[in-house]
C-alpha cells in the first residue's frame, strides 16, 4: 500500500483510474511528468523579500507568467524508521530563470492527514487533508501550519497561514492530467496560484 492508498482507504478506488495509477507510487519507482502551466501568478511586489528567501529554499518564488514549461517528479522511499516518504520535485522553466518547489510528505494514519514539509531545507509545515469528488478528482486542502526553524517548529496563527487548495484531475478528451493550485492568505491575498496540464513520461 502506498501512503496515499493508506490515507484514502476505500476512497482511493473512487479516484479517476489514471489518478489511481499516478498515486500508486511504489518504493523507488518515481512518477515523472512534464507539461505546461498556462498561468502562474505570485503575490504582491512588496512580498519580494519573502519570495527571495523562499526561492533559495526551493519553495515559493516571485515570477509570474503564462505557458511556462514544467516538470514534476514524485519518488517514494523508505525512511530509516521504516516509514514511507514521498518527495515532490516541481521545476518551472521561466524564460530567464528556473525555479523549484519541493516538498516531503508522510502520513499520520491516526489523524488521517498528510504531513507536508515545504522547501529544501523546509521552511514551513502543513497538515494536508485529501478528499475525492464524485467526478474522481483529488482535492487537497491545508490544515494547521508551522514555521520550521531547523529542529524548532512554531505554530502559525490562522491569520498568517497560507491556505492551500489543490485540485488534480484527468481530462479524458485530451488524455492529460490537470492541476490547479491556490495559496491564499486571509490578510495579504494571493501568495501563489498556478494552473496547467501534464503527461507522464517514461524513465
Amino acid at each position: 500500500m502506498t501512503i496515499y492508498q493508506t490515507l484514502l482507504g476505500d476512497d482511493f478506488a473512487r479516484l479517476h483510474p489514471m489518478l489511481q495509477q499516478r498515486y500508486a507510487l511504489q518504493v523507488n519507482e518515481p512518477f515523472l511528468a512534464q507539461g505546461v502551466m498556462y498561468q502562474i501568478k505570485s503575490g504582491a511586489k512588496w512580498l519580494r523579500p519573502f519570495y527571495t528567501v523562499a526561492a533559495n529554499t526551493r519553495f515559493l518564488f516571485p515570477e509570474s507568467g503564462e505557458q511556462i514549461p514544467f516538470t514534476i517528479a514524485n519518488t517514494c522511499h523508505a525512511l530509516p524508521n521504516g516509514e514511507l516518504e514521498v518527495l515532490w520535485e516541481r521545476t518551472f522553466y521561466f524564460p530567464h530563470k528556473t525555479r523549484h518547489f519541493d516538498a516531503r510528505m508522510t502520513i499520520d494514519p491516526t489523524r488521517t492527514i498528510v504531513r507536508d514539509y515545504l522547501g529544501n531545507p523546509a521552511l514551513f509545515y502543513s497538515d494536508l487533508h485529501f478528499t475525492v469528488t464524485k467526478e474522481g478528482t483529488l482535492v487537497i486542502r491545508s490544515g494547521k501550519q508551522r514555521f520550521v526553524l531547523s529542529k524548532l517548529e512554531c505554530p502559525i496563527p490562522q491569520l498568517l497561514e497560507g491556505r492551500v487548495i489543490v485540485e488534480e484531475g484527468y481530462d479524458e478528451a485530451k488524455n492529460i492530467f490537470t492541476i490547479y493550485v491556490s495559496i491564499h492568505n486571509p490578510l495579504i491575498g494571493r501568495l501563489m496560484m498556478y494552473a496547467g496540464e501534464f503527461t507522464q513520461q517514461s524513465m
